[in-house]
């Protein structure tokens, strides 16, 4: 079980502002960052995400010590992270809370191209720049559904592989 991730953000308090609201939880500052928020869910995993100003790094010290900030001057437009995070909201509300912060928020099956999805996400573009896949309790259920009765021989399957890969290849114009 995942407890905590840090995510970086340009506004670090208005994105873990979203986030708290997504999970019904509050947002706090992070104290070892000056600059840096916490959504808090306030549910019984401890669940919270860390939102860090995009320039942060984190880095093992010269002396061998424990984990400290680095500056990036030039971070990434996008990341290749994301994490699926359940929330106590429904699909509308999700998306309406992107919309209403001009993020990109959009439901989508995942599975093979061509054939009925394994469970379904939203994908919830944080600042329009970093997923986050967040799903309903019904969506989560799906998921959790798919992956306790998965059957491994379709996800290690040559043909199945290739149907999956093909649904997340851009496509020409």
């Amino acid at each position: 079980m995942i407890h905590h991730v840090s995510i970086p953000a340009r506004e670090p308090e208005r994105v873990a502002q979203v986030l708290a609201e997504l999970m019904g939880g509050k947002c706090f500052p992070f104290g070892p960052l000056e600059g840096a928020y916490m959504a808090a869910s306030g549910d019984e995993h401890g669940t919270m995400i860390e939102v860090y100003p995009d320039q942060s790094t984190l880095d093992i010290p010269r002396n061998d010590d424990q984990v400290v900030f680095g500056k990036n001057a030039a971070p990434p437009q996008t990341w290749p992270f994301h994490v699926l995070l359940s929330v106590p909201r429904e699909p509308a509300e999700i998306e309406a809370i992107g919309a209403r912060e001009g993020w990109r928020a959009k439901t989508f099956g995942r599975g093979m191209q061509g054939q009925k999805p394994f469970f379904h996400v939203i994908e919830f573009w944080v600042e329009n720049r970093l997923m986050l896949e967040i799903v309903s309790p019904a969506m989560a259920q799906e998921y959790e559904d798919f992956l306790k009765t998965a059957h491994l021989k379709v996800m290690n399957d040559a043909e199945s592989l290739r149907l999956m890969r093909a649904t997340h290849q851009e496509q020409a114009a």
